[in-house]
């Protein structure tokens, strides 16, 4: 569970080295992969300033109730990970659309692969979907987001990365408490420290949890006194995403979304209201051929591209999608490979290509500009949330434009003149 950025009009500026859509994908079958990143007892050396931190963290670990033994034995396993600082710097900026995501989120390769793992893995798969309530194409489809069906899931060092951008990295109090959740999993006796692999930012198992969600949402499915994210077997990482979406409010039989035709004159300011199903029938709104509106329900409307690229109708399990990754693209991206998994076509509408998303200077100057017309955007920070979409919709009907808040390089220019 990883957090990513927004940007103009759900361009999406990913973490360098994250695995998921960003991995190539290969194969369902999870590769081989080796035992352990580190010998438990293997000669470790360690910078003095390094060494003097894990002096102080120890009693701070040992404060949150994990044991010496735990601490002393972890300590052994763990280097100063340069890789992990590395990355964490050298986080420039990318940024692509919406549509180039999800090319590579929703390719060809991943439906065929995400259908396979549904086959070899049914019997599980519906054991999980009847114990949560949660359809087993959508949790497929975050397995093969997160870590390609279990081919990518990374091979750090996990206390390693964690000591290490605890100490020197940008985020040194987040990745303590992760240092901490760690030591709290491993004294729990789930993995041994040096068998502790994932993703340079900490991120672990087929399903990525990082360490304090693994505490408050891993499961084990199979009663075997272990909850095992680790191994090739995906049974209680997959019961582990299944069970966090539950406890975040996923309702049974509703969709995440659903693509929609509008009416000829349509007034896109109701996008900026939740309203139920049938207001929207009532008001025009219908589904794209081959899908169809549930009977009740409230829902939004929702333009992931502006006006010119699909609509969306997302229901409240969009929002419970988005606490696995704070992301709408990402949401949309599960959403459409679960579909798609399901035998749903693709989208209908077409994305807008031609288009490009704005770099950081430009979405700084966008809300600059937005500010000083007298259009609040909740700060100039090139973060494109919602008060900045809701300050370009109040500019767009001013202006007399299409209000679907999206960010684009016309409408820059626009601000511009």
């Amino acid at each position: 569970m990883r957090a990513a950025l927004l940007t103009s009009g759900l361009a999406l500026a990913l973490l360098p080295g994250c695995l998921g859509a960003n991995a190539p994908e290969r194969s369902a079958i999870p590769e081989t992969r080796p035992a352990h990143a580190l010998q438990e007892n293997a000669q470790v050396t360690r910078s003095p300033g390094f060494e003097q931190w894990l002096e102080g963290f120890r009693p701070r670990a040992l404060a949150q109730g994990v044991t010496a033994g735990t601490v002393d034995r972890t300590f052994r396993t763990i280097r100063y990970d340069e890789d992990a600082i590395r990355r964490d710097r050298a986080q420039a900026e990318f940024t692509r659309p919406i549509w180039q995501y999800l090319d590579g989120a929703v390719s060809d390769t991943r439906i065929e692969n995400g259908r396979r793992a549904l086959r070899d893995h049914a019997r599980v798969l519906d054991e999980i979907e009847r114990r949560y309530g949660v359809p087993k194409e959508v949790v497929v489809a975050v397995w093969g987001l997160e870590s390609s069906y279990g081919s990518a899931r990374g091979n750090t060092h996990v206390p390693s990365a964690l000591a290490t951008l605890a100490y020197d990295g940008r985020r040194g109090q987040f990745f303590e408490s992760q240092l901490i959740g760690a030591l709290k999993i491993i004294e729990a006796g789930d993995v041994a420290p040096e068998n502790m692999l994932g993703s340079w930012a900490g991120a672990m198992g087929h399903t990525q949890f990082i360490p304090t969600s693994y505490l408050a949402y891993a499961v084990d499915f199979r009663g075997n006194g272990r909850r095992d994210i680790w191994s090739d077997d995906p049974t209680d990482a997959l019961a582990s995403t299944a069970a966090y979406l539950a406890r975040h409010g996923w309702t049974t039989g509703q969709p995440w979304g659903v693509e929609v035709r509008l009416p000829g004159g349509f007034d896109t300011r109701a996008a900026a209201q939740a309203r139920g199903v049938g207001e929207w029938r009532a008001m025009g709104v219908q589904a794209v051929p081959g899908a169809s509106l549930p009977a009740q329900g409230n829902a939004s409307l929702m333009f992931p591209a502006g006006a010119q690229g699909p609509a969306l109708l997302t229901f409240g399990n969009f929002r419970t999608i988005k606490r696995y990754n704070n992301s709408d693209a990402y949401v949309i991206a599960v959403g459409h490979l679960s579909d798609r998994l399901r035998g749903a076509g693709p989208f209908v509408t077409a994305w807008p290509r031609t288009d490009r998303p704005l770099n950081s200077d430009e979405r700084i100057e966008l809300q600059r500009l937005l500010v000083a017309r007298g259009y609040d955007t909740g700060g100039i920070d090139g973060r494109i949330g919602p008060m900045t979409i809701e300050a370009v919709r109040s500019y767009q009907v001013a202006a007399g434009l299409t209000p679907d808040g999206y960010v684009s390089l016309d409408l820059l220019n626009r601000l511009r003149r």
